[in-house]
């Protein structure tokens, strides 16, 4: 086992953050599946001077838990069908927050495969934002959910391994009609598994 992160990892700057959790351990657990998976590929969004953070433009109610507690799920419903999963960061009060891109499933590879509903290639369970979501079955109902192995189930947490050994690469972001150039995805070098190289 490795250490267990808690607020204060996750207080760092957004950019440490989604740099540091390369290589990080996700766990998920509900009543019925537990779910564990090696984050291989992350991307930061921040409410300043980052016009493809959906903070930018101020407060709502959708975007309301990125302005924090850190170390809390930002869940989001986008193009009508996808969940994209986020994790909160920096201080409270400052929109930020670390999109999960891609993962390489660990444990519950059976109940990941169901709820995605068809078969393909292990390395592609997990590999984009919404396919990650699909296979843990992570919705809008887990946003605002505090990263914290200690509470009722459903609970989530990540742990850092002791050993670290993925080379991290950084590279501009995927998906987005502003803020391209900035080189704010961070991804296992040479990995299989992440959804684009960079």
């Amino acid at each position: 086992m490795g250490e267990v992160l808690d607020r204060s990892f996750f207080e760092q700057d957004v950019l440490t953050v989604a740099e540091k959790l390369i290589g990080a351990i996700f766990y998920y657990e509900t009543y019925l599946d537990f779910f564990v998976a090696e984050i291989l590929e992350t991307e930061a969004y921040h409410e300043k001077d980052d016009p493809a953070c959906h903070a930018y433009r101020g407060k709502t109610k959708r975007n309301e838990v990125m302005f924090g507690p850190p170390g809390h799920l930002y869940v989001y419903f986008t193009y009508g069908m996808h969940y994209c999963m986020n994790i909160v960061c920096e201080p409270e009060g400052v929109a930020a927050a670390v999109l999960l891109r891609s993962m390489r499933p660990i444990s519950g590879i059976e109940s990941m495969q169901k709820n995605r509903g068809e078969k393909m290639k292990l390395k592609d369970l997990m590999r984009g934002p919404a396919r990650l979501t699909q296979a843990m079955g992570i919705t809008t109902g887990q946003n605002g959910m505090p990263l914290d192995r200690n509470r009722k189930k459903p609970r989530a947490w990540i742990e850092l391994p002791t050993l670290h050994s993925h080379a991290v690469q950084k590279a501009t972001r995927i998906g987005i009609s502003s803020g391209q150039e900035l080189k704010w995805r961070f991804l296992a070098k040479d990995n299989p598994w992440v959804s684009r190289k960079g």
